[in-house]
Protein backbone atom coordinates (compact mmCIF):
# COMPACT_ATOMS: atom_id res chain seq x y z
CA UNK A 1 0.00 0.00 0.00
CA UNK A 2 1.15 3.41 -1.17
CA UNK A 3 1.47 5.94 1.35
CA UNK A 4 1.05 9.52 -0.40
CA UNK A 5 3.60 12.72 0.83
CA UNK A 6 3.46 13.95 4.37
CA UNK A 7 0.64 17.21 4.11
CA UNK A 8 2.59 20.17 5.88
CA UNK A 9 1.48 23.50 6.61
CA UNK A 10 1.46 26.43 4.61
CA UNK A 11 2.18 30.06 5.55
CA UNK A 12 -0.40 32.10 4.18
CA UNK A 13 -2.57 35.26 5.07
CA UNK A 14 -5.53 32.73 4.73
CA UNK A 15 -4.06 29.75 7.56
CA UNK A 16 -3.27 32.71 10.22
CA UNK A 17 -6.78 34.54 9.90
CA UNK A 18 -8.13 30.73 10.60
CA UNK A 19 -6.21 30.42 13.58
CA UNK A 20 -7.18 33.45 15.02
CA UNK A 21 -10.59 33.12 14.32
CA UNK A 22 -12.21 29.46 13.29
CA UNK A 23 -11.82 26.84 16.61
CA UNK A 24 -10.56 23.24 15.86
CA UNK A 25 -13.03 20.85 14.81
CA UNK A 26 -14.63 18.75 17.91
CA UNK A 27 -12.99 15.28 16.17
CA UNK A 28 -9.87 16.75 15.85
CA UNK A 29 -6.79 16.22 18.86
CA UNK A 30 -7.87 19.78 20.13
CA UNK A 31 -11.10 19.53 20.18
CA UNK A 32 -11.04 15.54 21.91
CA UNK A 33 -8.49 17.46 24.78
CA UNK A 34 -10.70 20.04 25.62
CA UNK A 35 -14.00 17.21 25.53
CA UNK A 36 -12.09 15.06 27.96
CA UNK A 37 -10.87 17.69 30.05
CA UNK A 38 -14.48 19.38 30.60
CA UNK A 39 -15.80 15.43 31.24
CA UNK A 40 -13.20 14.38 33.56
CA UNK A 41 -9.69 16.24 34.54
CA UNK A 42 -8.74 13.39 36.73
CA UNK A 43 -9.00 11.31 34.32
CA UNK A 44 -7.29 12.73 31.70
CA UNK A 45 -4.08 13.41 33.64
CA UNK A 46 -4.06 9.77 34.65
CA UNK A 47 -4.06 8.60 31.19
CA UNK A 48 -1.90 11.32 29.62
CA UNK A 49 0.73 11.46 32.49
CA UNK A 50 2.74 8.83 32.71
CA UNK A 51 3.45 7.28 35.49
CA UNK A 52 7.38 5.84 35.46
CA UNK A 53 9.78 9.07 35.48
CA UNK A 54 11.94 9.78 32.78
CA UNK A 55 15.35 10.98 33.71
CA UNK A 56 15.28 14.93 33.03
CA UNK A 57 18.25 14.51 30.57
CA UNK A 58 16.40 12.73 28.33
CA UNK A 59 13.40 14.76 28.70
CA UNK A 60 15.77 17.78 27.67
CA UNK A 61 16.29 16.10 24.43
CA UNK A 62 12.94 16.93 23.71
CA UNK A 63 13.65 20.63 23.91
CA UNK A 64 17.17 20.92 22.73
CA UNK A 65 16.76 22.74 19.38
CA UNK A 66 17.24 26.19 19.57
CA UNK A 67 16.36 27.72 16.29
CA UNK A 68 12.75 29.07 16.38
CA UNK A 69 10.88 26.96 13.32
CA UNK A 70 11.15 28.42 10.00
CA UNK A 71 7.89 26.70 9.09
CA UNK A 72 4.37 26.77 11.14
CA UNK A 73 2.72 23.09 12.01
CA UNK A 74 -0.80 22.20 12.01
CA UNK A 75 -2.16 22.50 15.36
CA UNK A 76 -3.22 18.45 15.89
CA UNK A 77 0.29 17.62 14.81
CA UNK A 78 1.53 20.03 17.31
CA UNK A 79 -0.93 19.15 20.08
CA UNK A 80 0.08 15.61 19.25
CA UNK A 81 3.61 16.47 20.30
CA UNK A 82 2.66 18.60 23.37
CA UNK A 83 0.62 15.00 24.93
CA UNK A 84 4.06 12.84 24.31
CA UNK A 85 7.02 15.08 24.97
CA UNK A 86 4.72 17.69 27.55
CA UNK A 87 1.80 16.68 29.34
CA UNK A 88 3.66 13.21 29.23
CA UNK A 89 6.24 14.02 31.70
CA UNK A 90 4.36 16.86 33.16
CA UNK A 91 3.94 16.30 37.49
CA UNK A 92 0.64 15.34 38.14
CA UNK A 93 -0.30 17.93 40.72
CA UNK A 94 -3.94 17.17 41.14
CA UNK A 95 -3.36 13.61 42.00
CA UNK A 96 -4.78 12.55 45.86
CA UNK A 97 -1.21 10.90 46.09
CA UNK A 98 0.60 13.93 45.36
CA UNK A 99 0.55 15.21 49.32
CA UNK A 100 4.17 16.62 48.64
CA UNK A 101 3.83 20.44 47.50
CA UNK A 102 1.30 22.69 48.24
CA UNK A 103 -0.65 22.16 44.95
CA UNK A 104 -3.58 20.46 44.71
CA UNK A 105 -6.77 19.55 42.60
CA UNK A 106 -8.55 22.24 40.57
CA UNK A 107 -12.32 23.09 41.17
CA UNK A 108 -13.89 21.45 37.38
CA UNK A 109 -15.71 25.36 37.01
CA UNK A 110 -12.18 27.05 36.67
CA UNK A 111 -11.29 25.66 33.14
CA UNK A 112 -13.71 26.70 32.00
CA UNK A 113 -13.66 29.64 33.21
CA UNK A 114 -10.24 30.18 32.79
CA UNK A 115 -10.35 30.00 29.06
CA UNK A 116 -12.57 32.89 29.19
CA UNK A 117 -10.17 34.89 30.59
CA UNK A 118 -7.46 33.79 28.38
CA UNK A 119 -9.96 34.69 25.17
CA UNK A 120 -10.55 38.29 26.96
CA UNK A 121 -7.47 38.49 27.55
CA UNK A 122 -7.41 41.87 29.93
CA UNK A 123 -4.10 43.41 31.17
CA UNK A 124 -4.22 44.46 34.63
CA UNK A 125 -1.97 47.58 34.34
CA UNK A 126 -4.77 49.74 33.50
CA UNK A 127 -8.50 50.34 33.10
CA UNK A 128 -8.06 51.09 29.04
CA UNK A 129 -7.10 47.82 28.61
CA UNK A 130 -8.94 45.84 31.54
CA UNK A 131 -12.12 47.77 32.62
CA UNK A 132 -14.49 45.75 34.35
CA UNK A 133 -11.45 43.38 35.42
CA UNK A 134 -10.31 46.70 37.57
CA UNK A 135 -13.11 47.06 39.97
CA UNK A 136 -13.84 43.49 40.56
CA UNK A 137 -9.61 43.08 41.10
CA UNK A 138 -10.09 46.04 43.49
CA UNK A 139 -13.32 44.16 44.95
CA UNK A 140 -11.74 40.83 45.85
CA UNK A 141 -8.68 42.83 47.29
CA UNK A 142 -11.58 44.57 49.67
CA UNK A 143 -12.69 41.21 50.70
CA UNK A 144 -9.77 39.51 51.44
CA UNK A 145 -8.87 42.97 53.57
CA UNK A 146 -11.69 42.40 54.98
CA UNK A 147 -10.91 38.73 56.04
CA UNK A 148 -7.92 39.94 57.55
CA UNK A 149 -8.41 43.47 58.94
CA UNK A 150 -11.89 43.11 59.69
CA UNK A 151 -13.01 46.63 59.02
CA UNK A 152 -16.61 48.32 58.52
CA UNK A 153 -18.36 48.55 55.70
CA UNK A 154 -18.18 52.63 55.85
CA UNK A 155 -14.11 52.06 55.34
CA UNK A 156 -14.99 49.83 52.46
CA UNK A 157 -16.91 51.96 50.27
CA UNK A 158 -14.54 54.84 51.10
CA UNK A 159 -11.00 53.15 50.24
CA UNK A 160 -12.16 49.97 48.03
CA UNK A 161 -12.14 51.66 44.94
CA UNK A 162 -10.22 54.77 45.97
CA UNK A 163 -8.01 56.06 42.74
CA UNK A 164 -5.31 57.62 44.87
CA UNK A 165 -4.96 54.56 47.41
CA UNK A 166 -4.96 50.61 47.09
CA UNK A 167 -5.75 48.01 49.67
CA UNK A 168 -2.81 45.76 47.95
CA UNK A 169 -2.23 44.72 45.13
CA UNK A 170 -2.44 40.93 42.93
CA UNK A 171 0.61 39.66 41.78
CA UNK A 172 2.31 36.38 40.34
CA UNK A 173 3.16 34.82 43.55
CA UNK A 174 4.37 34.85 47.27
CA UNK A 175 7.40 36.60 46.16
CA UNK A 176 6.83 39.22 44.59
CA UNK A 177 4.13 40.09 47.32
CA UNK A 178 6.58 40.04 49.68
CA UNK A 179 8.80 41.92 47.83
CA UNK A 180 6.37 44.72 47.54
CA UNK A 181 5.36 44.60 51.04
CA UNK A 182 9.48 45.29 51.72
CA UNK A 183 9.88 47.90 49.37
CA UNK A 184 6.73 49.90 50.38
CA UNK A 185 8.36 49.33 54.50
CA UNK A 186 11.96 51.06 53.24
CA UNK A 187 9.89 53.52 50.91
CA UNK A 188 7.88 54.50 53.94
CA UNK A 189 11.00 54.53 56.42
CA UNK A 190 13.11 56.68 54.56
CA UNK A 191 10.49 58.87 52.99
CA UNK A 192 10.78 62.35 51.56
CA UNK A 193 11.81 65.18 54.26
CA UNK A 194 12.94 69.29 53.58
CA UNK A 195 16.41 68.67 52.52
CA UNK A 196 15.56 64.79 50.92
CA UNK A 197 13.87 63.50 48.00
CA UNK A 198 13.00 60.12 49.46
CA UNK A 199 15.17 56.95 49.07
CA UNK A 200 12.99 56.26 45.30
CA UNK A 201 14.56 59.59 44.07
CA UNK A 202 17.58 59.39 45.66
CA UNK A 203 18.83 55.90 46.46
CA UNK A 204 19.58 53.75 49.36
CA UNK A 205 23.21 55.03 50.15
CA UNK A 206 21.64 58.70 50.66
CA UNK A 207 18.75 57.77 52.38
CA UNK A 208 20.96 56.05 54.77
CA UNK A 209 22.97 58.66 55.25
CA UNK A 210 20.46 61.40 55.35
CA UNK A 211 18.36 59.11 58.34
CA UNK A 212 21.90 58.31 60.03
CA UNK A 213 21.61 54.29 59.77
CA UNK A 214 24.33 52.37 59.04
CA UNK A 215 22.36 49.72 57.59
CA UNK A 216 18.71 47.85 57.28
CA UNK A 217 17.70 44.83 58.64
CA UNK A 218 14.76 42.49 58.18
CA UNK A 219 14.01 40.07 61.04
CA UNK A 220 12.72 36.66 60.30
CA UNK A 221 12.49 33.52 61.85
CA UNK A 222 15.26 30.56 60.74
CA UNK A 223 11.96 29.00 58.91
CA UNK A 224 11.60 32.22 56.84
CA UNK A 225 10.93 31.97 52.84
CA UNK A 226 13.76 32.34 50.65
CA UNK A 227 12.05 35.29 48.84
CA UNK A 228 12.48 37.24 51.44
CA UNK A 229 16.98 37.14 50.44
CA UNK A 230 15.36 38.03 47.17
CA UNK A 231 13.86 41.13 48.28
CA UNK A 232 16.72 42.41 50.51
CA UNK A 233 19.00 41.61 47.26
CA UNK A 234 16.30 43.67 44.80
CA UNK A 235 16.08 46.29 47.38
CA UNK A 236 19.77 47.00 47.35
CA UNK A 237 19.65 46.19 51.76
CA UNK A 238 21.74 43.16 51.43
CA UNK A 239 21.40 39.49 51.98
CA UNK A 240 23.49 39.72 55.25
CA UNK A 241 20.48 42.35 56.55
CA UNK A 242 18.12 39.30 56.39
CA UNK A 243 18.77 38.02 59.85
CA UNK A 244 17.33 34.60 60.51
CA UNK A 245 15.83 34.47 64.54
CA UNK A 246 15.99 31.00 66.15
CA UNK A 247 12.78 29.14 66.61
CA UNK A 248 12.00 27.10 69.16
CA UNK A 249 11.26 23.36 69.64
CA UNK A 250 7.59 23.91 67.34
CA UNK A 251 9.39 25.52 64.90
CA UNK A 252 8.02 29.43 66.01
CA UNK A 253 10.40 32.55 66.55
CA UNK A 254 11.59 32.75 70.07
CA UNK A 255 10.45 36.16 71.10
CA UNK A 256 12.85 37.21 73.33
CA UNK A 257 15.79 36.21 70.33
CA UNK A 258 13.60 38.87 68.54
CA UNK A 259 13.68 41.38 71.34
CA UNK A 260 17.41 41.08 71.79
CA UNK A 261 18.16 41.01 68.14
CA UNK A 262 16.25 44.02 67.38
CA UNK A 263 17.51 45.70 70.29
CA UNK A 264 21.32 44.57 68.96
CA UNK A 265 21.12 45.85 65.77
CA UNK A 266 19.32 49.64 67.03
CA UNK A 267 22.44 49.98 69.78
CA UNK A 268 24.94 48.96 66.97
CA UNK A 269 23.92 52.28 64.81
CA UNK A 270 21.02 49.92 62.67
CA UNK A 271 17.90 50.38 61.73
CA UNK A 272 14.88 47.37 62.04
CA UNK A 273 13.32 47.97 58.90
CA UNK A 274 10.44 45.50 59.27
CA UNK A 275 9.62 42.28 61.44
CA UNK A 276 8.55 39.42 59.26
CA UNK A 277 5.76 36.98 61.36
CA UNK A 278 5.09 33.73 59.32
CA UNK A 279 1.73 31.90 59.16
CA UNK A 280 2.24 28.85 57.75
CA UNK A 281 6.18 27.85 57.42
CA UNK A 282 6.95 26.39 53.92
CA UNK A 283 8.45 23.33 55.57
CA UNK A 284 6.67 22.80 58.70
CA UNK A 285 3.35 24.52 58.50
CA UNK A 286 3.57 26.29 61.93
CA UNK A 287 2.97 29.78 62.92
CA UNK A 288 4.57 32.47 64.61
CA UNK A 289 2.92 34.31 67.90
CA UNK A 290 1.94 36.97 65.82
CA UNK A 291 0.36 39.21 68.18
CA UNK A 292 3.74 38.97 70.42
CA UNK A 293 5.57 40.26 67.44
CA UNK A 294 3.62 42.58 66.52
CA UNK A 295 3.97 44.44 69.99
CA UNK A 296 7.77 44.29 69.28
CA UNK A 297 7.43 45.55 65.98
CA UNK A 298 5.29 48.25 67.73
CA UNK A 299 8.22 49.09 70.05
CA UNK A 300 10.54 49.57 67.38
CA UNK A 301 8.60 51.39 64.92
CA UNK A 302 9.26 48.91 62.65
CA UNK A 303 7.20 47.38 60.28
CA UNK A 304 5.50 44.54 60.85
CA UNK A 305 4.50 42.10 57.64
CA UNK A 306 3.39 39.01 57.80
CA UNK A 307 3.71 35.99 55.15
CA UNK A 308 0.81 34.05 54.97
CA UNK A 309 0.50 32.50 51.65
CA UNK A 310 0.23 29.58 53.17
CA UNK A 311 -1.44 29.59 56.10
CA UNK A 312 -3.73 32.76 55.48
CA UNK A 313 -6.95 30.88 53.88
CA UNK A 314 -7.20 29.44 57.41
CA UNK A 315 -8.88 32.58 58.37
CA UNK A 316 -11.87 31.25 56.48
CA UNK A 317 -12.07 28.75 59.04
CA UNK A 318 -13.86 29.84 62.50
CA UNK A 319 -12.70 26.30 64.39
CA UNK A 320 -8.87 27.21 63.22
CA UNK A 321 -9.26 31.05 62.96
CA UNK A 322 -7.33 31.76 66.38
CA UNK A 323 -3.99 29.96 65.12
CA UNK A 324 -3.83 33.37 63.40
CA UNK A 325 -4.28 35.56 66.16
CA UNK A 326 -2.58 38.94 65.65
CA UNK A 327 -2.40 39.02 61.92
CA UNK A 328 -4.66 41.82 62.12
CA UNK A 329 -2.49 44.18 63.60
CA UNK A 330 0.49 43.76 60.39
CA UNK A 331 1.25 46.41 58.56
CA UNK A 332 1.02 44.21 55.67
CA UNK A 333 -0.12 40.57 54.47
CA UNK A 334 1.11 38.19 51.79
CA UNK A 335 -1.42 35.76 50.70
CA UNK A 336 -1.47 33.21 47.88
CA UNK A 337 -4.90 31.95 46.01
CA UNK A 338 -3.26 29.39 44.50
CA UNK A 339 -2.44 27.43 47.52
CA UNK A 340 -5.28 26.89 50.14
CA UNK A 341 -7.62 28.61 48.12
CA UNK A 342 -7.77 25.86 44.96
CA UNK A 343 -7.33 28.58 41.94
CA UNK A 344 -4.24 27.88 39.12
CA UNK A 345 -0.50 29.00 39.55
CA UNK A 346 0.07 32.93 39.55
CA UNK A 347 -2.66 34.30 41.97
CA UNK A 348 -0.62 35.95 44.82
CA UNK A 349 -1.65 38.76 46.71
CA UNK A 350 -0.52 41.48 49.21
CA UNK A 351 -2.62 43.47 51.84
CA UNK A 352 -2.15 46.70 53.34
CA UNK A 353 -3.89 48.01 56.69
CA UNK A 354 -3.62 51.04 55.94
CA UNK A 355 -4.46 52.19 52.24
CA UNK A 356 -1.89 55.26 52.35
CA UNK A 357 0.89 53.15 52.61
CA UNK A 358 0.89 52.29 48.98
CA UNK A 359 1.68 56.23 47.92
CA UNK A 360 5.65 55.27 48.87
CA UNK A 361 5.86 53.10 45.90
CA UNK A 362 3.39 55.08 43.40
CA UNK A 363 4.29 55.34 39.23
CA UNK A 364 2.82 57.64 36.88
CA UNK A 365 3.15 57.53 33.26
CA UNK A 366 1.59 59.89 30.44
CA UNK A 367 0.44 57.20 28.02
CA UNK A 368 -0.55 54.60 31.18
CA UNK A 369 -1.39 55.13 34.88
CA UNK A 370 -1.77 58.32 34.81
CA UNK A 371 -2.64 60.63 37.77
CA UNK A 372 -5.66 60.71 39.19
CA UNK A 373 -6.75 57.32 37.08
CA UNK A 374 -7.91 54.11 38.95
CA UNK A 375 -5.07 52.22 36.84
CA UNK A 376 -3.71 49.26 38.88
CA UNK A 377 -0.69 49.56 37.71
CA UNK A 378 0.64 52.68 39.68
CA UNK A 379 0.58 51.07 43.01
CA UNK A 380 2.31 47.59 41.54
CA UNK A 381 5.61 46.08 41.04
CA UNK A 382 4.39 43.93 37.86
CA UNK A 383 2.88 46.08 34.77
CA UNK A 384 0.91 43.55 32.36
CA UNK A 385 -1.01 41.10 34.37
CA UNK A 386 -3.56 38.85 33.26
CA UNK A 387 -6.59 38.76 35.13
CA UNK A 388 -5.64 36.36 37.72
CA UNK A 389 -8.65 37.85 40.25
CA UNK A 390 -11.19 36.35 38.29
CA UNK A 391 -10.94 33.24 38.94
CA UNK A 392 -10.49 34.22 42.85
CA UNK A 393 -13.14 35.87 42.68
CA UNK A 394 -15.65 33.00 41.14
CA UNK A 395 -13.77 30.53 43.34
CA UNK A 396 -14.75 32.59 46.72
CA UNK A 397 -18.61 32.85 44.97
CA UNK A 398 -19.08 29.20 43.98
CA UNK A 399 -17.87 27.53 47.08
CA UNK A 400 -18.43 31.00 49.81
CA UNK A 401 -16.45 31.14 53.36
CA UNK A 402 -18.29 27.78 54.65
CA UNK A 403 -17.42 26.00 51.61
CA UNK A 404 -13.69 27.03 52.26
CA UNK A 405 -13.92 26.83 55.76
CA UNK A 406 -15.19 23.10 55.59
CA UNK A 407 -11.62 22.49 53.28
CA UNK A 408 -9.41 23.99 55.42
CA UNK A 409 -11.23 22.18 58.44
CA UNK A 410 -10.80 18.67 56.83
CA UNK A 411 -7.48 19.15 55.25
CA UNK A 412 -6.33 19.68 59.47
CA UNK A 413 -8.10 16.47 60.14
CA UNK A 414 -6.75 14.63 57.83
CA UNK A 415 -3.23 16.01 58.68
CA UNK A 416 -3.78 15.07 62.58
CA UNK A 417 -5.17 11.00 61.00
CA UNK A 418 -1.99 10.88 59.27
CA UNK A 419 0.35 12.13 62.09
CA UNK A 420 -1.47 9.34 64.40
CA UNK A 421 -1.30 6.64 61.63
CA UNK A 422 2.46 7.08 61.84
CA UNK A 423 2.88 7.40 65.46
CA UNK A 424 1.15 4.04 65.22
CA UNK A 425 3.71 2.36 62.97
CA UNK A 426 6.66 0.63 64.79
CA UNK A 427 9.26 2.10 62.24
CA UNK A 428 8.18 5.20 60.99
CA UNK A 429 8.17 8.13 63.57
CA UNK A 430 6.37 12.15 62.86
CA UNK A 431 9.21 14.83 63.48
CA UNK A 432 6.77 17.67 63.49
CA UNK A 433 3.61 17.70 64.52
CA UNK A 434 0.89 19.18 62.12
CA UNK A 435 -0.25 22.85 63.01
CA UNK A 436 -2.39 23.22 59.80
CA UNK A 437 -2.49 20.61 56.88
CA UNK A 438 1.54 20.02 56.99
CA UNK A 439 3.59 17.76 59.05
CA UNK A 440 7.37 15.84 58.67
CA UNK A 441 7.94 12.67 59.53
CA UNK A 442 10.72 9.27 58.75
CA UNK A 443 11.12 5.83 58.84
CA UNK A 444 13.37 4.44 61.08
CA UNK A 445 14.04 1.07 61.91
CA UNK A 446 12.08 -0.32 65.07
CA UNK A 447 14.41 -1.85 66.77
CA UNK A 448 16.84 1.61 66.41
CA UNK A 449 13.65 3.97 66.83
CA UNK A 450 13.40 2.83 70.21
CA UNK A 451 16.82 3.21 71.05
CA UNK A 452 17.54 6.71 69.76
CA UNK A 453 15.06 8.06 71.74
CA UNK A 454 17.09 7.44 74.44
CA UNK A 455 20.63 8.52 72.39
CA UNK A 456 23.23 11.13 73.30
CA UNK A 457 23.66 14.00 70.63
CA UNK A 458 27.12 12.30 70.01
CA UNK A 459 25.53 9.28 69.14
CA UNK A 460 22.60 11.14 67.19
CA UNK A 461 25.22 12.54 65.59
CA UNK A 462 26.94 9.08 64.42
CA UNK A 463 23.84 7.39 62.65
CA UNK A 464 21.97 10.55 61.33
CA UNK A 465 24.02 10.69 58.47
CA UNK A 466 23.23 7.25 57.69
CA UNK A 467 19.45 7.74 58.52
CA UNK A 468 19.37 10.66 55.94
CA UNK A 469 20.63 8.80 53.11
CA UNK A 470 17.50 6.20 53.59
CA UNK A 471 15.43 9.02 53.59
CA UNK A 472 16.38 9.96 49.93
CA UNK A 473 16.81 7.15 48.45
CA UNK A 474 13.09 6.11 50.16
CA UNK A 475 11.81 9.63 48.73
CA UNK A 476 13.64 9.55 45.67
CA UNK A 477 12.80 5.95 44.31
CA UNK A 478 9.24 6.44 45.56
CA UNK A 479 8.80 9.52 43.21
CA UNK A 480 10.46 8.24 40.35
CA UNK A 481 7.71 4.52 40.69
CA UNK A 482 4.82 7.19 39.74
CA UNK A 483 2.16 6.11 41.79
CA UNK A 484 2.49 8.79 44.76
CA UNK A 485 4.99 11.47 46.08
CA UNK A 486 6.11 12.88 49.45
CA UNK A 487 8.66 15.65 49.42
CA UNK A 488 11.54 15.88 51.29
CA UNK A 489 13.47 18.51 53.26
CA UNK A 490 16.00 18.98 55.76
CA UNK A 491 15.30 20.00 59.61
CA UNK A 492 16.94 20.36 62.54
CA UNK A 493 15.04 19.28 64.88
CA UNK A 494 15.11 20.05 69.13
CA UNK A 495 14.69 16.43 69.98
CA UNK A 496 17.22 15.65 67.78
CA UNK A 497 19.20 18.17 69.31
CA UNK A 498 19.66 20.51 66.59
CA UNK A 499 21.19 17.21 64.16
CA UNK A 500 20.40 18.46 60.72
CA UNK A 501 17.73 15.87 59.78
CA UNK A 502 16.43 14.65 56.26
CA UNK A 503 13.02 14.11 56.89
CA UNK A 504 9.48 13.09 54.24
CA UNK A 505 7.17 16.38 54.14
CA UNK A 506 3.96 15.93 53.44
CA UNK A 507 0.84 18.34 52.35
CA UNK A 508 -2.51 17.26 52.93
CA UNK A 509 -4.31 19.78 51.19
CA UNK A 510 -6.04 18.26 48.32
CA UNK A 511 -9.84 16.95 49.43
CA UNK A 512 -9.40 13.90 47.09
CA UNK A 513 -6.72 12.59 49.25
CA UNK A 514 -8.37 9.54 51.08
CA UNK A 515 -7.19 8.00 54.59
CA UNK A 516 -6.32 4.77 52.32
CA UNK A 517 -4.44 6.12 50.28
CA UNK A 518 -2.33 7.51 53.11
CA UNK A 519 -1.89 4.11 54.38
CA UNK A 520 -0.79 3.20 50.89
CA UNK A 521 1.85 5.75 50.52
CA UNK A 522 2.92 4.37 54.23
CA UNK A 523 3.20 0.59 52.96
CA UNK A 524 4.87 1.92 49.40
CA UNK A 525 7.73 4.10 52.32
CA UNK A 526 7.86 0.65 54.30
CA UNK A 527 8.29 -1.87 50.91
CA UNK A 528 10.88 0.37 49.53
CA UNK A 529 12.99 0.66 52.96
CA UNK A 530 13.18 -3.68 53.00
CA UNK A 531 13.87 -3.64 49.56
CA UNK A 532 16.93 -2.20 50.08
CA UNK A 533 19.17 -4.58 52.90
CA UNK A 534 22.16 -2.18 52.17
CA UNK A 535 21.25 0.86 53.03
CA UNK A 536 19.57 -0.70 56.27
CA UNK A 537 22.14 -2.57 57.33
CA UNK A 538 24.65 0.76 57.31
CA UNK A 539 21.99 1.94 59.26
CA UNK A 540 22.16 -0.76 62.17
CA UNK A 541 25.97 -0.48 61.71
CA UNK A 542 26.06 2.88 62.13
CA UNK A 543 24.23 2.81 65.09
CA UNK A 544 26.06 -0.07 66.60
CA UNK A 545 29.54 1.70 65.97
CA UNK A 546 27.65 4.81 68.31
CA UNK A 547 27.18 2.21 71.05
CA UNK A 548 23.15 1.71 70.38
Amino acid sequence: MSVGPKVTAKVSMESLFRIFTVPEAPDSTLGRIEQHLSENLEDFLSSHIVAQERPLYEIEQDFGLSQIPEQPEFVSDHTEKLLQTLVAQSVHTASPRFIGHMTSALPYFLLPLAKLMVGLNQNLVKIETSKAFTPLERQVLGMMHHLVYGENDAFYQRWMHNADHSLGAFCSGGTVANITALWVARNNLLAPSDSFAGVAAEGLPAGLSYYGYSRLVVLVSERGHYSLSKAADVLGIGRKNIVAVPTDENNRIQIDALRDIAREVTESGGRVMAIVGIAGTTETGHIDPLDEMAAIAQSFEAHFHVDAAWGGATLMSDTHRALLRGIELADSVTIDAHKQMYVPMGAGMVLFKDPALVNAIEHHAEYVIRRGSKDLGSHTMEGSRPGMAMLVYSALHVMGRKGYELLINTSIEKAKFFADLIDRQADFEVVTQPELCLLTYRYIPASLKRRLRAASPEQIAQVTPSLNVLTKYIQKTQRENGRSFVSRTKLTPAQYHREPTLVFRSVLANPLTTEAMLRDIIEEQRDIAEGAPGLLQRVMDAATEAGL
